[in-house]
C-alpha cells in the first residue's frame, strides 16, 4: 500500500497478514452501508389504533305480543325448561322456568304464565315447597309466588292443572295420597281451598260452576264451587277403566264448553261441560276410516291411537288430529306412525297423513291457518301446515315433551 510518513515522503507500509483478511470484509460493509444509503426505504405500515372498549350495559329482552303460531315445549325426561318456538320461523323466543316435574298453565287471557310445582331447599331433599309461580309473559320473569299445601302429583298430564275460561282461578291436582284438588285465586294471587276427589283425576273447568275430572270408575265428576261448601255430582258410568280405557291427554273446547275424549280401542267420546255434564254414545275411529273397528283380544292387529298427548283439536274447524298407529290393545304408549284428520261433525277421517319419524305428542294452533307440532323422544319438535300437511321445519334440540299453545286450553 503507498502513501506517505510523517515526514510527508512516499513510503511503503506493510499490513499484517491478519488484518488483510479482514479489511476486505469491512470495505464491503462499507459498500453495502452506502448502498442502502442511496436505495429507496419501503414504507412502515401506520401503527394501528388502540380499540375503543365499550361499557357493558345489562338488559333484559322483552317479548313481542303473542302469536297464535307460538309453541311451548317441554324439555321432556332429560331436561328441564319449556321453550317457546316461533311456528312460523322455527326460532326459540325464550324459555320459561319450568322445573322437570311441574305442569304449566297459560293464562287463556294471555297476562301471565303459571306454572305449579312442588320443590325442595336442597334440590330433591330438604323443605318442600308447594306452589304456583306466576311469571311475566314479556319478559320471563319471576312476577309472584303463590304458596299451596299439599303434595302435587306432577308431570306429564296436561291435564293437571287447568285455569277457569276467565284466567281468574287455577285448579291443580293432588295426590296425599288420596286425590284431591286445590283451588287458586289468580286474582288475589292466594290459596282457597283443597277439595277432595278420591278416584278422579285429569281436570277440566266448568264455566260458571267450578270444575270436572275424570273417574275411574267410568263416571265424570263435577265439583260446584258457588256455596260455602263444594258439592261433587257424578254422571253415570260411560266407559271402562278396567276393559277399555280412556286417555287422560285428552281435548278441551273453551269456545263450545265440550271435552273430547279418546278410549285405547279408538272410541271417540264427546261431553257437554255443564252443572250436569252430558256424555253422547261413542264412535269407532277405524269405522270413521272405512276400517273394522278397535278390540281388546290379544294378538289382534289393527291400527290404534297412542302416544302420551296423542290428539289435538282445532276449535273453529272441529277437526281431531289423531296419533295413529298399528299394534294390538294395550299398545297405547307407542307413538303415532301417521296422523288421522276427524271431521267431528261428521265423524269422518277425511286424511291420512304419514309420518317420516314417529310422534307421541302433537298440538294444534288455533288461527285460520293452523299449524301442527308434533315431537317424541328424539327431542326435535316438527312443524306442519295444518292443511297441506307440507313440513315446514325440524327444529332439533328442541325438546321432545308436552306440547301447549295459546287458547288451546
Amino acid at each position: 500500500m503507498t502513501g506517505f510518513d510523517a515526514r510527508g515522503t512516499d513510503a511503503t507500509m506493510t499490513i499484517p497478514h491478519s488484518r488483510r483478511r479482514s479489511a476486505a470484509p469491512r470495505a464491503l460493509l462499507a459498500l453495502l452501508g452506502s448502498a442502502a444509503l442511496t436505495s429507496p426505504v419501503a414504507a412502515q405500515p401506520a401503527a394501528t389504533p388502540a380499540p375503543v372498549l365499550e361499557s357493558e350495559e345489562a338488559f333484559v329482552h322483552k317479548l313481542p305480543a303473542a302469536s297464535p303460531h307460538w309453541s311451548y315445549i317441554r324439555g321432556g325426561f332429560d331436561s328441564g325448561g319449556t321453550r317457546i318456538f316461533n311456528g312460523d320461523t322455527g326460532k326459540m323466543l325464550g324459555m320459561i322456568n319450568t322445573s322437570k316435574w311441574s305442569d304449566l298453565g297459560l293464562d287463556p287471557t294471555g297476562k301471565f304464565h303459571y306454572v305449579s310445582e312442588t320443590i325442595w331447599t336442597k334440590v330433591l331433599r330438604g323443605t318442600r315447597q308447594d306452589l304456583v309461580a306466576v311469571y311475566d309473559p314479556v319478559t320471563l320473569d319471576l312476577v309472584a309466588e303463590i304458596p299451596m299445601p299439599g303434595r302435587l302429583l306432577i308431570g306429564s298430564r296436561i291435564n293437571n292443572f287447568v285455569i277457569s275460561d276467565d284466567g281468574k282461578t287455577g285448579y291443580i291436582y293432588n295426590l296425599s295420597p288420596a286425590s284431591s284438588v286445590n283451588v287458586v285465586d289468580f286474582a288475589k294471587r292466594k290459596f282457597v281451598q283443597t277439595v277432595e276427589l278420591p278416584g278422579c283425576a285429569s281436570l277440566l273447568p266448568n264455566p260458571g260452576v267450578g270444575f270436572s275430572a275424570l273417574c275411574g270408575d267410568g263416571t265424570l265428576a263435577t265439583v260446584a264451587l258457588s256455596g260455602k261448601t263444594p258439592t261433587v255430582t257424578h254422571t253415570a258410568p260411560f266407559f271402562s277403566a278396567t276393559n277399555d280405557p280412556i286417555f287422560d291427554n285428552f281435548a278441551y273446547n273453551r269456545g263450545t264448553s265440550e271435552a273430547t275424549f279418546v278410549s285405547y280401542t279408538g272410541l271417540i267420546y264427546q261431553a257437554k261441560i255443564a252443572a250436569t255434564p252430558v256424555v253422547a254414545a261413542p264412535w269407532s275411529i277405524q269405522a270413521a276410516a272405512g276400517l273394522r273397528v278397535g278390540e281388546t283380544k290379544p294378538l289382534d292387529i289393527n291400527w290404534l291411537p297412542g302416544g302420551r298427548q296423542p290428539m289435538a283439536l282445532h276449535r273453529a274447524t272441529g277437526r281431531l288430529y289423531v296419533l295413529m298407529h298399528k299394534g294390538e290393545y294395550w299398545s297405547h304408549k307407542d307413538p303415532g306412525t301417521e296422523i288421522w284428520v276427524v271431521d267431528l261433525a261428521a265423524r269422518k277421517v277425511v286424511r291420512r297423513v304419514p309420518l317420516k319419524k314417529p310422534a307421541e305428542n302433537i298440538e294444534v294452533t288455533q288461527d285460520d291457518k293452523p299449524l301442527l307440532f308434533i315431537n317424541g323422544d328424539e327431542d326435535a319438535t316438527r312443524v306442519l301446515d295444518a292443511t297441506s300437511y307440507e313440513q315446514k321445519f325440524d327444529i332439533e334440540h328442541a325438546g321432545g315433551g308436552l306440547i301447549a299453545v295459546a287458547g288451546a286450553r
